[in-house]
């Protein structure tokens, strides 16, 4: 699998001259392994459940591909549209990665839909040997408790969940993007980090990484009283540090002048400085008939920290309402695919915030690593959405076979929270090692991933969903009644004999029945 989606991506990349940079590899087998665990575990969970109702191996398969195939389907249209939406990117190493990633979904989806069940039914259930547990129904007394409790107090439940996200989410408002990818990479006694230390005991600390500063003239050579004077404005530039004698061009007609800043090239207020004064005066102090550019890895921060705001602006919206109309499309309603959508935001917000808070003020980072924010799109918004139309999907089907809203949610959270935890806890565990590497870089990342799926599946799926589809009611699914089965003539359902009740056994276990 994980080779017909490379070349499937090398294929595309040559058909739309796309550059794939190298760490896409990676990050495609993550996606790969993550995804596809993802719809693997939803669709063995179905799988084993029919089983237990007393199916044949090959017939429960058949049905659990009918049950969960359109969610896990509508669950990968969302994730390839959301990967689809970097192609409006001004990047090209994310137009490239989009695409990239948006191919191994599919590929991981058409596996999931044809070979795993084609080789479950072969196996039939020597698939689980050497266990038997799935004979038995588990009693899953902690999913039935909550859904039970849940089905009684859905506002409680909405109330801390939401709180819980809120609060979170308002650290994230403190968000600062810092361009220092080498911090805590290597250690203090090694070559380069010494040569950096004793470098800077007697330069400024931009000397590490100059800026530059290209001056070029329309007019014929430029003079000496010229570039002195040039020189001097750039000098006096608040937060440069030196500026080198101008080194000319064969025909005298450029010049580069090298100049050190005061800060080091990758902090805030080196950014600020090229951003901010140095651009502006050395612009503005060009001589008549002659054009300046700042440029050096300083000034490429800027430009590259300006394209990733431009992107958030467009990519991130464009994908939203994309994902909408998917959702719109499997739960034929327009008013569920709102608050999905506001609960992926408040998830994204709250890991970024719980980042913020661990990281900037508890550990005393000056900010966390910038393409943050996207790798938390890739991965949290991704796999949040597949959790939460999971979890939606599992609340229909409930009310289709005639239970109430509350009682919908507490069933489904009886029998999907299992699956939904099952898949947070396996990739949660996966991306958390990532941060023993005693690399700051890779330690926020694992945190922020690991967190951001664990508040998709235990917070977002498991309490948040459920609990305003069931406050919302049957107004959750219009106008298309998709939590109808067979409506009648007059929009009624077929089935309207007493409501059903939701009651607790002494295990916790909810049971439905009817008066």
């Amino acid at each position: 699998m994980i080779s017909k989606a490379g070349i499937s991506c090398a294929v595309v990349a040559k058909a739309f001259d796309l550059e794939i940079d190298t760490s896409v590899n990676s990050i495609l087998l993550v996606v790969l392994f993550g995804v596809g665990t993802d719809y693997i575990l939803f669709l063995m969970f179905r799988y084993r459940e029919l089983l237990r109702a007393g199916e044949d191996p090959k017939s429960a398969m058949i049905g659990a591909v009918a049950k969960v195939g359109e969610a896990i389907t509508s669950a990968a249209a969302a994730v390839i549209i959301a990967f689809m939406a970097l192609v409006l990117s001004s990047l090209g190493m994310f137009r490239a990665l989009g695409p990239a990633l948006a191919i191994a979904v599919a590929v991981a989806l058409i596996a999931g839909l044809t070979l795993v069940p084609a080789i479950v039914s072969l196996l039939g259930t020597k698939v689980f040997w050497p266990s038997k547990a799935w004979r038995a129904e588990p009693k899953g007394a902690r999913f039935a408790a909550v859904g039970a409790a849940m089905g009684r107090r859905p506002a409680a439940f909405a109330a801390i969940s939401g709180g819980l996200l809120v609060v979170l989410g308002i650290f994230a408002l403190g968000f600062n993007p810092t361009f220092d990818l080498t911090s805590g990479s290597t250690s203090d006694a090694s070559e380069s980090v010494v040569y950096n230390r004793e470098l800077l005991k007697g330069l400024p600390a931009g000397a590490t990484q100059p800026s530059d500063v290209l001056l070029q003239s329309e007019n014929g050579v430029l003079t000496t009283d010229q570039l002195a004077t040039y020189r001097a404005a750039l000098g006096q530039v608040d937060g440069v540090g030196q500026v080198g004698q101008p080194q000319l061009s064969t025909d005298g007609t450029i010049a580069n002048f090298q100049v050190t800043l005061s800060d080091a090239p990758e902090s805030d207020a080196a950014l600020d400085t090229v951003a901010g004064p140095l651009r502006d005066v050395a612009h503005a102090s060009a001589p008549q008939g002659t054009t300046a550019v700042v440029g050096g890895i300083t000034s490429i921060f800027v430009d590259f920290k300006d394209a990733m705001n431009r992107d958030y602006s467009i990519v991130f919206p464009v994908a939203a309402v994309l994902i909408m109309i998917v959702l719109g499309l499997l739960l034929r309603s327009l008013v569920a695919p709102w608050y999905l959508m506001v609960s992926v935001f408040l998830g994204f917000a709250a890991t970024l915030g719980a980042t913020v808070l661990v990281f900037q003020h508890i550990q005393g980072d000056s900010g966390l690593i910038f393409t943050l924010p996207l790798i938390m799109y890739l991965f949290v918004v991704a796999l949040g959405t597949d959790y939460n139309i999971l979890m939606v999907a599992r609340l229909r089907e409930e009310a289709r076979e005639g239970n109430s809203p509350r009682d919908s949610a507490a069933l489904a959270v009886r029998h999907t929270g299992p699956t939904v935890a099952a898949a947070g806890v396996i990739l949660a565990g996966t991306f958390a090692s990532m941060m023993l590497a005693g690399n700051s870089t890779l330690a926020q990342m694992g945190f922020a991933i690991s967190v951001g799926i664990a508040i998709a599946a235990f917070v977002m799926a498991m309490f948040f969903t459920p609990a305003i589809t069931a406050l919302i009611g049957a107004r959750a699914w219009w106008p298309g009644h998709g939590d109808r089965t067979n409506p009648g003539p007059r929009g009624e359902s077929a089935d309207v004999g007493t409501p059903p009740v939701a009651t607790v056994d002494q295990a916790g276990d909810t049971a439905v029945r009817r008066g």
